[in-house]
């Protein structure tokens, strides 16, 4: 077992109480508010770094530096109950695990499960959580958990839960959205590499130092990044962002790293003090930074510099609108996610007890995930209407082609994709990506069958048809 976390400072419910100058509110405002009955919105952060001697989802924390892993999001209140949208500087939250924190959040915040939506961004120097794996492992006298060890988690949950309940004493008003697009250079390259007869002959990893494959195009992408910033009056309160890339620029350094995403992040917060940035990683399944990262540690803040400015770019061609609370929905549509058929529940229950904690993708995981779907688990994918924009919430380490896919469905409306919601699944390729081949859709990767499609574009779909065009 890891050794008993230390004290931290925990929890930052922003600067509402040590700078709210930095909001531009007058008295007067500020007076005018206290009765407010429309959209307010409350922020939170709170920090989820693993100690030191603990283990992350490759290897155990050697030593910590300058940044940590944050967990941090906004609560929408006012239109009908609240809304919570979470990220999370961990590798992959699932099963059991992602449950668990859906629901604390929305106890804290007094709503529902279904209108939670937590994500992480993927970084490989960072934890995991998957609490029915954790209890696969504990029930057959395994003591050393190794990476499903979850006394972090749960401190973490603790932690959210009271920096939620502090964050909405002190919400305020929203009286505007923004909505802001900017093209990221030199940044996200498909990982899949084709040959003439649409077969994977390489894989460009988000490492790259083959010179070959680094030559190769950018592939299919989404080189767009979204930002969505909630305003009260003149004053940006939160700004989330919204890219599709892989996270990691290196990694197994035993140092626990937001990586260039992250960095990014950070940056904006010091040219906007006083606002919450917010980053989720969008269906980067397949994709990387591999055509622009041979390996070298510089690499890390030329890529970070990269996203920041796309984050500037996007803030700065914000188009703000008011909004009420008739202008705010939120929809949800449960899916049945299809097992891999490699994937059998007695061979994986065989083969448990020979789980090492170097097993990073083996049968606690899969087992844990093939047990929910046998019980009828149904995965909430979920969008927040926002105005003229949607924000899809989907699970797993989704294709880019969901992605622009969703986008394509409704030209009318700006289309922001947050994935690795519930990372049970694991990878989810396209249908014809499984006769491709390629790690992604292996069986050691992926845990779902080629019909995953068909069932999450049926959902995309049901979630953007159901704020009709023009309103």
């Amino acid at each position: 077992m890891s050794a008993p976390l230390t004290k931290r400072p925990a929890i930052f419910v922003t600067a509402f109480f040590l700078a709210a100058s930095s909001f531009a509110w007058s008295e007067e405002k500020q007076t005018a508010s206290d009765g407010h009955e429309g959209l307010r919105l409350a922020v939170f952060d709170v920090d989820a770094t693993p100690q030191v001697g603990s283990m992350m989802a490759y290897d155990r924390v050697l030593r910590l530096e300058e940044l940590g892993l944050r967990a941090r999001g906004v609560v929408l209140l006012g239109a009908k109950q609240p809304i919570v949208l979470c990220a999370v500087d961990w590798i992959g939250i699932g099963n059991e695990g992602h449950d668990a924190f859906r629901e604390r959040l929305a106890k804290a915040a007094g709503t529902t499960p279904q209108r939670v939506a937590v994500h992480t961004l993927h970084q490989h120097d960072a934890p995991r959580c998957d609490f029915t794996a954790e209890s696969l492992l504990h029930n057959i006298g395994i003591s050393d958990l190794g990476p499903h060890e979850g006394s972090l988690a749960r401190v973490v949950l603790d932690r959210l839960e009271e920096a939620v309940k502090r964050a909405i004493e002190v919400a305020v008003p929203v009286t505007h959205y923004g909505i802001g697009v900017a093209k990221v250079e030199k940044v996200a390259s498909n990982r899949r590499i084709l040959d003439s007869e649409g077969k994977v002959v390489a894989t460009r990893y988000t490492t790259c130092r083959d010179p070959k494959l680094r030559a190769e195009p950018d592939g299919v992408i989404d080189p767009q990044l979204t930002s969505i910033s909630f305003w009260n009056e003149e004053a940006a309160v939160a700004v989330l962002t919204y890219y599709a890339c892989h996270p990691q620029s290196y990694y197994r350094t035993g140092v626990p790293s937001p990586d260039f995403p992250g960095i990014a992040r950070f940056m904006r917060g010091q040219d906007l003090p006083g606002v919450m940035h917010v980053h989720f990683n969008g269906a980067g399944g397949n994709i990387g930074a591999g055509k622009y990262n041979d390996g070298k540690k510089e690499n890390r803040l030329t890529l970070a510099k990269r996203v920041a400015d796309g984050m500037r770019l996007a803030f700065e061609s914000t188009e703000k609108k008011p909004i009420t609370a008739r202008d705010v929905s939120w929809g949800v549509t449960p899916v049945a996610l299809p097992v891999a058929e490699h994937l059998k529940e007695e061979e994986l229950r065989e083969k448990l007890p020979n789980w090492t904690i170097n097993d990073y993708w083996g049968s606690a995981d899969d087992l844990a995930w093939v047990m929910r779907c046998r019980a009828g688990h149904q995965i909430d994918l979920t969008c927040l209407h926002l105005g003229d924009a949607s924000i899809l919430h989907l699970p797993g380490e989704l294709f880019v082609e969901y992605q622009l896919a969703a986008k394509s469905m409704r030209p009318d409306r700006f289309v922001a994709m947050a994935a690795y919601g519930d990372y049970g699944p694991g990878y989810i390729g396209t249908e014809v990506a499984y006769t491709q081949g390629g790690y992604e859709t292996s069986q050691r990767a992926s845990k779902v069958a080629p019909q995953v499609e068909q069932v999450l574009m049926n959902g995309i779909k049901e979630l953007l048809e159901a704020h009709p065009a023009g309103e």
